[in-house]
C-alpha cells in the first residue's frame, strides 16, 4: 500500500546496494544499517515490496520500501494528506491498514519528506536496509531509532 511518490520513482535503475549483486527474493542475504543481518520489520503485517515482513531491496522497487519504521498518528495523518492512505483497510488488497506503533517498510522519501515536516516516525534500525545509507547518514537514523 505504500506507493510512494518520490524522486526514486523517476529513477529506472535499482539502488547501487541491488546491481552490487544483492539477492532478489533472500532478506538474509542482506544487511541493516549497522552492518548486521537485516531484521524482520513485522511478522503480523506483510510489509516490505515483497509483502514477506522484511525492508529488502529488490529490483523493481522504485519507491526503495527500504526503512523500517514505528508508525505514529502523526505520520499516518502526514502520509494520508501527502496521498498514500496507509490506514484504511482494502480487503480487495489483502490490506488490513497500518496502526500507530505497527512497524512497516517506508519508502526513503516518504520519511525523508516527514522529517523535513517534523513528523518522521521512529527507526528499527536492525530492521532498515543499509542502502538507506545512500540518502540518510547513520547518525541521522540514529538520532530517530525506536526506544523500546
Amino acid at each position: 500500500m505504500d506507493d510512494c511518490k518520490t524522486p526514486a520513482e523517476t529513477n529506472p535503475y535499482p539502488p547501487l546496494a541491488v546491481i552490487a549483486g544483492m539477492s532478489q527474493s533472500d532478506p538474509d542475504a542482506q544487511r541493516n544499517v549497522l552492518g548486521e543481518a537485516l531484521e524482520p520489520c513485522s511478522k503480523t503485517l506483510s510489509t516490505g515490496y515483497q509483502r514477506d515482513g522484511h525492508c529488502t531491496a529488490v529490483p523493481g522497487d522504485r519507491g526503495s520500501h527500504h526503512l523500517c519504521a514505528k508508525m505514529t498518528q502523526d505520520f499516518l495523518e502526514f502520509s494520508r494528506a501527502q496521498g498514500n492512505d496507509l490506514v484504511t483497510p482494502r480487503p480487495q488488497l489483502d490490506f488490513p491498514g497500518v496502526n500507530p506503533k505497527d512497524h512497516w517498510c517506508l519508502c526513503v522519501g516518504r520519511w525523508l519528506e516527514a522529517h523535513e515536516a517534523g513528523v518522521a516516525p521512529p527507526v528499527v534500525l536492525e530492521a532498515t536496509n543499509e542502502t538507506v545509507l545512500e540518502e540518510i547518514e547513520l547518525e541521522t537514523l540514529q538520532a530517530h531509532a525506536v526506544e523500546e
